[in-house]
């Protein structure tokens, strides 16, 4: 029976990228949405992949999805924190609205979906758990303290997680993704993406592909001996 993967914002970027990459390889996979959903079905009938709804922000949502997705489909063994949203602005003009929203979603969203799934992991003694992090977690970014907290907490958040998963066969790591040619960074203004691409020594966006095959790695049965790492994909723009 092959392993089940649980992908949050997995029908668009990266999240599609990794979804059809682990079904790819043998993978069962379930793929995790909110709020498109037209997005949401063309990625199903395009893929077969399962989808499912909610908001990874919302604590009781997460927890009655994953039971429903275990009842469904089985129980998940492979966790890949992916969802996140962005709510720019510089400190002194940001709204709390536009703070707390991104704390909830990008790092809230981690406790939520790991504290749902790790207890399963730890009896069965066997997980794989990659939270999507961000080359600003690690070198800052004008205009992103809120999602520069947030996706640094997420590696901080990785590390003690992935102590107390060390025994039981847990196994949790963080990928900081540069710049990455999804939606996301499409919204981005041309002369503003200009300074970026500036900044990327091999001089262009990643794609989606490059950072799943990083997720496929981590999350192999054979890449036990991996945890509390952080990956950097990132062109060589900030190197750690």
């Amino acid at each position: 029976m092959s392993r089940i993967a649980l992908i949050t914002g997995g029908v668009s970027g990266i999240g599609a990228a990794t979804a059809r990459l682990l079904k790819a390889h043998g993978y069962t996979v379930v793929a995790n949405y909110f709020g498109n959903e037209a997005e949401a079905q063309a990625f199903h009938d395009e893929t077969g992949i399962p989808v499912y709804g909610w908001n990874v922000g919302d604590f009781a949502a997460s927890q009655a999805s994953v039971a429903k997705v275990v009842a469904e489909v089985g129980p998940v063994d492979i966790l890949v924190n992916n969802a996140g949203i962005t709510r720019d602005g510089t400190l002194h003009k940001m709204s709390e609205e536009q703070w707390r929203s991104v704390i909830d979603v990008d790092l809230g969203g981690c406790f939520n979906m790991c504290r749902a799934v790790i207890e399963g992991m730890r009896e069965r003694r066997f997980g794989r758990i990659v939270n999507v992090s961000s080359v600003n977690a690690l070198s800052g970014q004008f205009g992103q303290t809120n999602y520069a907290a947030a996706k640094a907490g997420v590696i901080g958040f990785t590390k003690a997680l992935a102590l107390e998963g060390a025994a039981r066969n847990v196994t949790v790591n963080a990928i900081a993704p540069g710049y990455t040619d999804t939606a996301m960074v499409a919204a981005v203004s041309a002369e503003a993406m200009k300074a970026v691409l500036g900044a990327v020594p091999v001089g262009r966006l990643g794609t989606p592909d490059e950072i799943a095959r990083g997720v496929l790695f981590l999350v192999e049965d054979e890449a036990g001996f991996v945890t509390g790492a952080t990956l950097s994909i990132n062109g060589g723009k900030y190197m750690a």
